[in-house]
């Protein structure tokens, strides 16, 4: 199939791509949002035992993710490099959401090793099927707008499943627990899992995979890692996207902490992180529009400077304004909510450098950072807030002492705001202006066309010369 025209992507396939992200959130979110709550208030861990595992796992991470990327990068089958693993990670994915939720009847260093064990399976698991996921955008067409397009609608459906993981959550873990919290979270999982797996295969079955690697392209996993070293576009999204990682899950995973020790109102947790999701699905939204009338890079930094700033203003909110708390959430959701589509289009222009640059193409490879990134970001600040906790006396299910509350409301507030002035700073130093796009892409496409054109000659040659 020719690869250099650009495609028109159906409706229907930015649906079923986006509902691999649904799927995705239904462990995602439960990660960003819960997981720490959980293991502190319900699986009995101290919180800086939680976070120093959440940053210990991280180094397993940083060999999954890219060898996670050469692996599909390398998968040769009939129905693509990427989709096969929407359907292979589904049961692995099932078990390790079921089993990190699961509390066993262990002692404490049992259950310690237990955490670290179904985390570490969990954190596999969801890069088994993830980083494939991502690499899918790469090759569903090469068009910047519609890779905008196409990430609005992913995002869209993340932002969507995330809403539904964010309200129901809390509601079902006490009908199905009935007062026990452990046993609500393992039925939760498992009905999570189903619900996955479905959407997953729905995914699997509506895209299709266009670009094709350069013809004749060697795999050589050092010449790939070489080429990813010195891609300065990616180099700078890699940093770019811990750092707006950070941002999101301190005030993500802060907020259960937030609402239940702080404001005292536990019940709006679900509430409260509905109304951010919405804001964020309603942000990837607008997302091909604003892109309409202002660069990414520029755009980016105008989102981020907006977050840094409403991130402060939480500060002085009183712990009584509950609606004015809901009405400043929602704002910084609607800054956040077009981060994900651009920088995840912007990822996939890297990918397109790299091709241009070297004459190679390494589409889960590019991807694979922006996973890392996003699971080290929520590392970095699980740890940030473990350790933070812990050092101001934080004990689970109890009244707070004054140190402790106020190191929740600077988790929530100044602390966040400080990373998202850092990202702005680190965007600046990002080189792909839109122009500079637009002539890669002519390249890119001026070089297959001539590709192909050789090769079409190469086999036209031996007939002619049999008829002389």
């Amino acid at each position: 199939m020719s690869t250099q025209n650009k495609t028109i992507i159906s409706v229907s396939e930015k649906v079923g791509y986006a509902f691999g992200d649904v799927a995705s959130n239904f462990y995602w979110r439960i990660i960003d949002v819960f997981l720490l709550i959980f293991y502190t208030d319900v699986f009995g861990l101290p919180a800086a035992t939680v976070g120093t595992m959440f940053l210990v796992t991280r180094i397993i991470d940083a060999v999954s993710d890219p060898v996670m990327g050469v692996l599909s990068d390398r998968t040769q089958t009939r129905f693509g490099k990427f989709r096969p693993y929407l359907l292979l990670g589904i049961i692995p994915l099932f078990a390790a959401g079921v089993l990190t939720f699961t509390v066993p009847d262990l002692g404490d260093d049992g259950k310690v090793i237990w955490a670290y064990c179904t985390y570490i399976f969990l954190m596999l698991a969801y890069t088994f099927i993830n980083v494939p996921y991502g690499a899918l955008l790469g090759v569903i067409t090469n068009d910047p707008q519609q890779r905008t397009t196409l990430t609005s609608f992913r995002f869209i459906g993340a932002f969507s499943g995330g809403s539904l993981v964010a309200y129901f959550t809390p509601e079902l873990v006490n009908y199905f627990g009935a007062g026990d919290d452990a046993l609500g979270w393992q039925y939760t999982m498992t009905l999570y899992g189903f619900i996955a797996a479905a959407l997953f295969a729905v995914s699997f079955v509506s895209t299709t995979e266009r670009i094709l690697p350069p013809a004749n392209q060697q795999t050589s996993i050092k010449r790939d890692l070489k080429d990813l070293s010195k891609n300065k576009p990616w180099i700078v999204l890699f940093v770019l996207a811990l750092v707006i990682m950070v941002t999101i899950s301190l005030r993500a995973s802060s907020g259960t902490f937030y609402f239940k020790y702080y404001v005292q109102q536990e019940d709006l947790i679900g509430s409260f992180t509905t109304v951010y999701l919405i804001a964020l699905g309603i942000g990837a939204a607008i997302t091909p529009i604003l892109t309409r009338f202002f660069d990414r890079k520029r755009l980016l930094i105008g989102l981020m400077l907006i977050v840094g700033v409403l991130s402060a203003a939480f500060y002085w909110i009183p712990k009584d304004q509950v609606a004015l708390m809901f009405v400043l959430q929602a704002l910084i959701g609607l800054a956040l909510g077009p981060k994900s589509p651009l920088v995840f289009s912007m990822y996939a222009d890297t990918a397109d450098y790299s091709e241009y640059q070297n004459g190679r193409r390494a589409t889960a490879l590019v991807f694979s950072a922006a996973a890392f990134a996003q699971k080290l970001g929520g590392a970095v600040a699980g740890a940030i807030i473990g350790w933070l906790l812990a050092s101001m006396g934080y004990v689970a299910n109890t009244e707070q002492s004054a140190a402790s509350e106020s190191g929740i409301v600077w988790l929530m507030t100044i602390i966040p705001a400080v990373f998202a002035f850092i990202s702005v700073a680190v965007i600046r130093y990002y080189p792909l202006s839109e122009d500079k796009i637009a002539d890669v892409q002519e390249a890119l496409s001026s070089r297959r066309r001539s590709i192909e054109e050789s090769r079409e000659s190469s086999v036209q040659q031996p007939g002619v010369v049999s008829g002389i």
